[in-house]
């Protein structure tokens, strides 16, 4: 795997990329609390066959973690993507985002169509539909931020780990649980803090009244335990014109780390099933 530093637009943007650039190209974006190592299992099974490219967003992991709030928004998200992927000659791709990675990812495909040969999104939304909604959300988001600079990166992860959304993860091996514990553990209170202010669902644009115009293939997927995504994309589908919703069977939000093996075969039939139809080439 090649891992590098890639100065876009001012901050250090942490990129780890594995295989041949002769292969076709698969970006995985994280989310909330993730960071490249949340895609490890994911890549291990797309080896010799893909070329991934994995990206630590703003604040997470090893890319940098600004003081401003604003340079997390999506907006700038989008703009520092755009730049890194001309710096990495990445023209074409499939992207594949989860959580807040999806949001992310589904945002730089409304403004750059033309780079994304396939969308996927695990878990994740257009963000929410009305002003109320969005203004809740920020306030709540908000004073997470408070809370994680107060107590600490560790009371903030205990509290996390309890989220009801991540019940179902208490069903993994002891060794994952901790794999996924150490993840959040390594990353920063501004990081976070920021994120959630810059990038949060209450503070992104709403993406609800573009779906339709996106003509890329897209694969909804969710996780039948996560039953608040799984409506999301029941809702989303019927938005696209050219979408399929997966759910994968005893799993929940995280689907690419409860059952990887799963996700994986997932892509790949999205991917191939856009070279059958003379959507995509590989």
């Amino acid at each position: 795997m090649c891992e590098k530093f890639v100065d876009v637009r001012g901050i250090d943007i942490h990129v780890a990329m594995n295989g041949d650039d002769s292969l076709p190209t698969i970006v995985l974006l994280h989310g909330f609390t993730g960071s490249t190592a949340s895609w490890q299992e994911v890549i291990e099974l797309f080896k010799g066959r893909y070329r991934t490219v994995v990206i630590d967003l703003t604040g997470h992991g090893r890319t940098a973690a600004p003081k401003e709030t604003a340079r997390y928004a999506m907006e700038q998200q989008v703009e520092d993507l755009e730049v890194l992927f001309d710096m990495l000659s990445l023209d074409q791709f499939t992207l594949v985002g989860y959580s807040m990675g999806g949001r992310v990812a589904l945002a730089f495909t409304v403004k750059y169509p033309k780079r994304v040969t396939s969308l996927i999104l695990e878990s994740s939304s257009p963000g929410l539909k009305t002003v109320e909604e969005r203004t809740e959300r920020k306030v709540a988001d908000s004073r997470l931020a408070d809370r994680i600079l107060k107590d600490g990166l560790k009371s903030f992860v205990d509290f996390w780990e309890s989220v009801p959304l991540f019940d179902s993860q208490r069903m993994l091996s002891e060794d994952k649980r901790r794999a996924v514990r150490d993840e959040r553990l390594s990353q920063r209170e501004t990081g976070l803090a920021n994120s959630l202010r810059g990038i949060g669902t209450g503070s992104q644009p709403s993406y609800w009244q573009r779906l339709h115009a996106l003509t890329v293939a897209v694969l909804l997927i969710t996780g039948e335990l996560d039953t608040k995504f799984v409506n999301i994309a029941r809702e989303m589908i019927y938005k696209f014109p050219n979408a399929r919703h997966e759910t994968i069977v005893n799993v929940g939000h995280a689907i690419h780390v409860e059952n990887p093996t799963v996700f994986a075969t997932m892509v790949e039939e999205h991917i191939l099933k856009g070279v059958n139809e003379g959507n995509l080439s590989l």
